[in-house]
Formats: C-alpha cells, sequence, structure tokens
C-alpha cells in the first residue's frame, strides 16, 4: 500500500495540462474590481498587504507590534488545540515563543483569499517556519478571519492545524514502480507520460506531452522529491507555455490531495487542490478541484483515468 500511496502523490500532479485541454471554454477574465472573488479589489489588497506586515513583525520577533494586527478580542488556535483570547493574552504568546526560538522565522503561502463581505474576509493559507519544529514531519495550515476596524484590517480568529506527511526521503526509492510510460485519454484528448530517475536516483523526472482533438500539443516536464524543509513530498512542473506550478502532498483517506499554486505562461495566478483515487495497481482516478484563474473561480475538471502503457525495462 506504501508503494502504490507513493505513485499516487505523482500522478496526483502530472495532469494540468491535459486538463487545460479538456477545457473547451475560453480562459475566464479578472471580475469587476470590488467583486468578492476579485483578489485585485482593494480590499484584499489591503488584507494580503496585512498579512505580509505581520510576516515582517513576526520575522523582527516584535511581539507587540505582531500583537498589534489583532482585534482586541481576538482569538488565536494554535495546532496543539491551546486558545489564546485577547490581544494582550497573544501578545504574551509571542513574546514567550521569541524568547525561546531566537533565529525563527516564518513565510506565509496564501492558498485562497476571499472577502464575505466588504468588512470580512477569509484566508486560507500553509505557513512555513524555520527551522523546522521538532517531531514528525507535516505542514502547518490556516484559517485567519479578518475584519475592518475603522479602515484598518485585523485578524479576529486563526486557526492553525498541522498536518503530519508520513512520507519520508527513504520512500522516494519505492519509485521504482513508477518508472515506465503511462497515458490518459478523455474527449478526444491523450496524455502520454514517461517517468525517470534522475540525479543518482534522488528525484524522478517525467517527461509528457498532451495532444488536443484539434491535433495541438502541449509538453512539459516535472521533478517529483522529497523537500526537507516542508518535510514533505513535493512537485515542481513546467509546462512549453512559460507555466510553472508546485504542489505540496498530503494524505487522505482515499488516497492523497496536492494543493497547487502556480502561473500560467502569461502571468496569471493558478490554484487547485488535485485528489487521487486508486483504481487497482494500473490505474489511478484523478480529479482537480477548487481551481482558479486570476482569482476567478473554474468549475471542477472532470474525473481522468490514468492507466499503465509499461513498465520500466
Amino acid at each position: 500500500m506504501r508503494l502504490t500511496s507513493i505513485f499516487a502523490l505523482f500522478l496526483l500532479t502530472c495532469y494540468s495540462a491535459f486538463c487545460s485541454a479538456q477545457d473547451s471554454t475560453p480562459a475566464p477574465q479578472p471580475s469587476p474590481a470590488g467583486t468578492h472573488n476579485d483578489e485585485a479589489s482593494p480590499e484584499l489588497v489591503a488584507v494580503r498587504a496585512e498579512s505580509q506586515a505581520f510576516v515582517d513583525a513576526f520575522n523582527r520577533h516584535d511581539a507587540k507590534s505582531v500583537a498589534a494586527y489583532w482585534t482586541d478580542d481576538a482569538e488565536y488556535v494554535d495546532d496543539s488545540g491551546t486558545a489564546y483570547v485577547g490581544r494582550e493574552s497573544i501578545e504574551e504568546m509571542y513574546t514567550a515563543f521569541f524568547a525561546e526560538n531566537a533565529d525563527v522565522k516564518i513565510q506565509l503561502t496564501i492558498d485562497s483569499l476571499r472577502l464575505l463581505s466588504s468588512g470580512v474576509a477569509i484566508e486560507d493559507g500553509r505557513a512555513l517556519v524555520e527551522p523546522a519544529p521538532a517531531g514528525a514531519p507535516g505542514v502547518s495550515k490556516y484559517t485567519a478571519v479578518h475584519i475592518n476596524v475603522g479602515g484598518k484590517w485585523k485578524m479576529a480568529s486563526v486557526r492553525d492545524t498541522w498536518i503530519e506527511t508520513a512520507v519520508t526521503r527513504e520512500n522516494m526509492a519505492d519509485l521504482d514502480w513508477l518508472i515506465g510510460k503511462w497515458v490518459a485519454e478523455e474527449q478526444g484528448n491523450r496524455t502520454n507520460s514517461e517517468f525517470s530517475w534522475v540525479a543518482n536516483n534522488m528525484f524522478v523526472l517525467r517527461n509528457y506531452t498532451t495532444t488536443s482533438v484539434d491535433g495541438s500539443t502541449t509538453s512539459g516536464v516535472q521533478l517529483i522529491g522529497w523537500n526537507p524543509i516542508m518535510g514533505s513530498v513535493q512537485s515542481w512542473n513546467f509546462s512549453s507555455d512559460g507555466g510553472h506550478a508546485t504542489g505540496l502532498w498530503s494524505i487522505t483517506q482515499a488516497g492523497w490531495a496536492a494543493a497547487m499554486t502556480g502561473m500560467t505562461g502569461d502571468g496569471l495566478v493558478t490554484t487547485a487542490t488535485n485528489q487521487l483515487t486508486r483504481l487497482d495497481e494500473n490505474a489511478y482516478v484523478w480529479q482537480s478541484t477548487g481551481r482558479t484563474v486570476d482569482g476567478v473561480e473554474l468549475p471542477d475538471s472532470d474525473e481522468v483515468v490514468i492507466k499503465r502503457v509499461s513498465k520500466a525495462k
């Protein structure tokens, strides 16, 4: 089961070009400024600026400035379930944390940011802390509720969740099962992929070509390997139109899910969560959900069956 689960992880990130070929609708245009799904709206621009200012204050180890980005009655629940209520309590917590972690730095990746109203926004993302915390490797995910207080955005509620990643660097050896050729076909579109070991068997390289119904082709490459900073398997994808994406993986009950962040060749930010469910030893079902382009939501992709063509010789 370990070996097949790791293989699932790779296929989850492999078919962004394939799913683009599936979509017959034109690429979405950004919504008018001010609408709730427009990440360029003044409200969301201000929320992003607040989040970055919080990071800057955190990395200066300035507990008082960090606490200033919270409301007076804010609540912070850390990944152990401990709750800190009120700005004063939150400041005390950060003061103690910085005293015990002299070298700590933080980096945030915002996966989703949306307005519920003109004065309330919700942010979902991942936090990378360096040096990595002791214990099992994993990913710190958070949900933050921002509210507008007197013209300034502040955090009213933040909840952290630590998701352990059971995969370790040594598990990369299991990917011998993956090496070979695979194919996915749907609605006349076809994606051929070939996987091979590179860099002294530390990474898997995937070369792929997608042929659309009209005969046009796109191609790309993908590297998959262990990210020791994040403590998980990560993928890096590069397509022939100049687009690129990274995927950070977590185990689900059905298989794997990957939080994807990327950019199209013409500079539009893309996000998605890719899901994979195993059918049998030689076939998997892949689907991409929660897709956005430039902050505009797209419908979920169709489910795609990926089949083995041949094993490595």
